[in-house]
């Protein structure tokens, strides 16, 4: 019935005028009673269906036909490796009619070694990767080769095509995200390869494509590995249906480095637990009374926490309330907590900073007072990812109190801004390319609950109190991180609550909002570039909503 109901409300929205509506929205109160009604009634979970991701796809299929025209398809030179044994004839036939120099088939059925099959690829001629049943579209070879100008190795999107020519079920993919791959194996086939590259990478006769992509970046330094945001591939399997892959990524890094991976059957991904030198870690609260809050967040951290090596330093922002000021004197005579005051009008970005300086530890996790612990091994899961060289910050998946997705990384370009990935989607959802439930990389993690290296956090200086006060100022230092030279992650495997947000309502007063707006004209100032073409999403998809739907009509009209 509240579905019902809330329906009913929506849809008889829709038939309010835009001026009488933004009034409305001018109503705290009534906004706020209306988002906690729509989240109670189940109606958040704002997914796209299957039937409404193919009439999405469809409108895009007839631009991207009409663009493909564009394109070029002259005969190049170049040679193709089939992975899976004997090659089927619909890949072969597409493979000659797209003027392959050379087919090879690799695989356990076939006779010869696999050190024989690639020794007789001819080293000045590029090398596709390529599963058998899969077909590539008439631009692919054109364009994967022009990519591979800039790189060593590219990929591209896909899709499924069926005996009728019809296609679905399209994968609009990331830029390289090494997490992704050890998590998921998202890349598997359509791959543009130096051959020279290949050769000088272990293959054997059993390996999978997305156990030689990864064998390859982890043995590689300076591996530059491109990506093609445009569908040139026909799987000839749904996504996901690849477990054997995901396996044998897992072997590969078990090979490589000392990290236990654990083979998730539920959503048919790794889990990987990095291990640590046990690093001193300082947790880092700002707070101005919260009592309750904060009593449900420190207590949390003491007492399910399995990681041990830590401190947390509570940082008092003027608190007046007597039951808040007693507490947190209690808390100060613990022996991992300390409470500091800073008595200064309310600056996130400062007292974090204040924070930092007065913090022990070799790693810095920043955490809001509304945070509570769910996974007992959260700790231990990001201080492992975060330790590693190749990492900058790390955040963790964070649940409304309800259990949905509060947290899962943070898209650039949502809202003019940036965004939470998959909001208010289910705690168990996969997600779209299983990126709630994998690990996985983001150009930034919220500060609600974030982990970052003390000479990552001191080489850019912190947080900006001068300019992003309030808002935005995560977003701001992950991708000033970034730029040092690291990767960002989303670690799927910690999970915490953050409570206050599902029922704080929107914060509109004026003098807000033209704080807001300024910190928001920053943003889009400086990281212009970033919100513009964020790499861990895709061009295709939305940015009027976090569900990572494809772009509508208009939106395919005005991009």
């Amino acid at each position: 019935m509240k579905k019902i109901a809330m329906r009913s409300v929506r849809a008889a929205l829709q038939l309010i005028p835009k001026t009488l509506k933004d009034k409305l929205k001018q109503n705290e109160r009534l906004t706020s009673f209306y988002i906690s009604s729509v989240r109670r009634s189940g109606l958040f979970f704002d997914a796209p269906t299957p039937r409404q991701t193919q009439q999405l796809y469809n409108h895009w299929l007839k631009r991207d036909v009409e663009a493909s025209k564009q394109r070029s398809t002259k005969k190049l030179d170049w040679q193709a490796v089939i992975f899976g044994g004997e090659c089927s004839d619909k890949t072969l036939a597409n493979l000659t009619s797209l003027g392959a120099h050379k087919v090879l088939m690799l695989g356990s059925e076939v006779s010869s070694t696999s050190t024989e099959i690639l020794g007789e690829l001819d080293n000045t001629l590029p090398t596709l990767l390529l599963n058998n049943g899969d077909t590539l579209s008439p631009t692919a070879i054109i364009e994967l080769l022009e990519a591979l100008k800039g790189h060593n190795m590219v990929y591209c999107d896909t899709d499924l095509i069926n005996e009728l020519g019809e296609r679905s079920n399209p994968r609009f993919l990331p830029e390289w995200s090494p997490e992704l791959q050890f998590s998921t194996a998202y890349i598997d086939s359509g791959v543009m390869i130096e051959t020279a590259l290949l050769k000088s990478v272990e293959v054997t006769a059993e390996a999978s494509i997305a156990e030689v992509i990864t064998r390859a970046a982890l043995s590689i330094p300076n591996l530059s590995i491109g990506h093609i945001p445009n569908i040139l591939l026909h799987v000839n399997h749904p996504s996901g249906n690849n477990e054997r892959a995901v396996k044998t990524v897992r072997r590969e890094l078990e090979k490589h480095y000392d990290v236990s991976v654990f083979f998730d059957e539920q959503h048919m991904l790794n889990r990987l637990l990095w291990k640590n030198t046990n690093p001193f870690v300082s947790l880092i609260i700002p707070t101005k009374n919260g009592r309750a809050l904060v009593q449900a967040c420190v207590e949390s951290i003491l007492e399910k926490t399995t990681y041990q090596n830590f401190e947390i330093l509570l940082i008092d922002n003027g608190s007046d309330e007597e039951e808040s000021v007693t507490y947190f004197e209690y808390l100060n005579s613990l022996e991992k907590v300390s409470v500091l005051k800073y008595p200064q009008p309310f600056n996130y970005s400062a007292i974090n900073n204040f924070g930092v300086k007065h913090a022990k530890g070799s790693v810095i996790g920043l955490i809001n007072n509304d945070i509570e612990v769910i996974t007992p091994e959260w700790l231990t899961y990001m201080v492992g990812h975060v330790q590693r060289e190749s990492v900058g910050c790390v955040g963790a998946k964070l649940l409304y109190s309800d259990t949905r997705i509060q947290h899962a990384g943070v898209v650039l370009g949502y809202g003019g801004g940036a965004g939470h990935a998959h909001k208010n989607f289910p705690r168990h959802y996969s997600g779209y390319l299983k990126r709630i439930a994998a690990t996985n990389n983001f150009s930034a993690v919220t500060a609600a609950c974030l982990l970052v290296k003390r000479e990552h956090f001191e080489a850019v200086a912190g947080l900006n109190e001068s300019d992003l006060s309030v808002a935005f100022n995560d977003v701001d230092f992950c991708l000033r991180v970034k730029e040092l030279g690291v990767n960002n992650i989303y670690c799927a495997e910690a999970e915490l609550y953050h409570h206050e947000s599902v029922s704080r309502g929107l914060d509109i007063s004026p003098e807000k909002a033209a704080r807001f707006n300024k910190e928001l004209t920053y943003l889009q100032t400086k990281w212009s570039q970033v919100i513009n073409n964020d790499p861990f999403y895709s061009p295709h998809l939305t940015l009027k909503r976090e569900n990572f739907s494809i772009k509508s009509n208009d939106e395919l009209s005005n991009s």
